[in-house]
């Protein structure tokens, strides 16, 4: 059984794409992988070092109650979240980066006696896709293309089906189009959790990097609807928000039940966060300065793209997010010929993908760019790709 299921995992992204190009050359600028250039805030480097005595003692699951107060203030502030909605002590546990939680609670979502339905975007992250099959559900594809706003409609399913579903994976701002989802569908979608009982799991950490309107929390329309925190957990990593991919930082937050089980879960298997990056990250959540700056960053970067590939190449200014999705045709054949002729590497759509029922895969027309460099670096090889996708 475990063999069947490891049998229905896609290679991942980045093998693939390294069976499509070969190892990267030196002197190849990797624009295929979301991991953030940006210079980290100096408090990072300086709380580490002031609590370095932590490193010396085992860190406990769920966080220290200054991290979980200053995840609760943030939730609170960011979203105007009514006060006392967020308990800190039971609707918010630590994670080692939203990866390594976005897999794991299918385990707790997934009941062992029978094959529940678990649904998620096409295109997608591709740890939902993972994270379904090893608990043993049944993904369900929900398209996710531009007739959709690139955002999956649930509402689409049949019931049936959606009482059978005992998880769903939603991104706002999703990876990779940059769609963001608003309050009303974020409402629409926690009703819908709600009256067929399943697990809504709003993968939120791109929620910070935005260019008009800070995005909707999936949180707030718990707030608007009433009913608490019930059938919904929300995602967040500190990666792309302050820059630290290498701090492996986020939570989860929401339903106390779901977090009770969760953390149970993570009892056995989880990855607890060292104290000393507990301590960073809670110094992090607490302001609000760098990641301003931060944002400044990427709306300068997508300024130029807009500049550049305006009116081309199915360009459409994503809402959030550091993604370009643009549409060359075919995504593989474009991305070896950039690979070949202007030495970047992007990311080919239909890795992000599966083929639908018709053996239609959604990305396939699509590559994703990440503009995770330096604005003159992110200019000079936005120019390039132009040149090469022009012949």
């Amino acid at each position: 059984m475990l063999n069947d299921r490891l049998d229905r995992l896609s290679d991942y992204p980045f093998r693939r794409l390294a069976e499509l190009l070969g190892p990267a050359r030196p002197g190849d600028l990797v624009m295929s992988i979301g991991e953030p250039q940006h210079a980290p805030p100096p408090m990072v480097a300086e709380t580490l070092a002031a609590n370095a005595g932590g490193w010396g003692k085992y860190p406990p699951l769920d966080g220290t109650p200054e991290f979980r107060r200053a995840v609760r203030d943030w939730l609170t502030r960011r979203f105007g979240l009514p006060e006392g909605l967020v308990d800190p002590d039971r609707a918010v546990l630590p994670v080692a980066g939203t990866r390594e939680a976005l897999y794991l609670i299918a385990q707790v979502a997934c009941p062992g006696a029978w094959r529940p339905v678990a649904l998620l975007p096409n295109p997608f992250y591709q740890v939902y896709w993972g994270a379904a099959v090893m608990a043993g559900a049944e993904p369900l594809l929900v398209p996710a293309g531009p007739e959709q706003g690139f955002l999956p409609d649930f509402e689409s399913i049949d019931p049936a089906i959606l009482d059978r579903t005992a998880i769903a994976w939603a991104c706002s701002p999703a990876n990779p189009q940059g769609a963001v989802a608003s309050l009303d569908w974020l409402k629409r979608a926690v009703t819908l959790a709600r009256r067929h009982d399943f697990l809504l799991c709003v993968d939120e950490c791109y929620s910070e990097i935005w260019f008009d309107a800070p995005p909707a929390g999936a949180l707030q329309a718990c707030a608007a609807l009433g009913g608490g925190l019930d059938n919904v957990l929300v995602f967040h990593s500190l990666s792309k928000r302050s820059s630290v991919p290498g701090l492996r930082s986020g939570f989860v937050a929401g339903d106390e039940r779901a977090l009770a089980a969760f953390a149970r879960l993570r009892s056995y298997g989880g990855a607890s966060t060292p104290l000393p990056v507990i301590a960073a990250a809670a110094a992090l959540w607490r302001d609000e300065t760098h990641v301003e700056q931060n944002r400044a960053l990427y709306r300068a970067k997508m300024d130029s793209a807009e500049e550049i590939l305006g009116g081309r190449f199915g360009f459409a200014r994503p809402q959030g997010g550091f993604f370009l999705w643009l549409d060359v045709g075919d995504g593989e054949a474009a991305a070896r010929t950039i690979a070949e002729k202007a030495a970047i590497r992007v990311l080919p759509g239909a890795y992000l993908a599966r083929a639908d029922e018709d053996g239609v895969n959604p990305g396939r027309p699509y590559i994703r760019v990440a503009l995770v460099h330096d604005l003159d670096t992110t200019r000079d090889a936005l120019w390039r790709i132009a040149a090469v996708l022009e012949g």
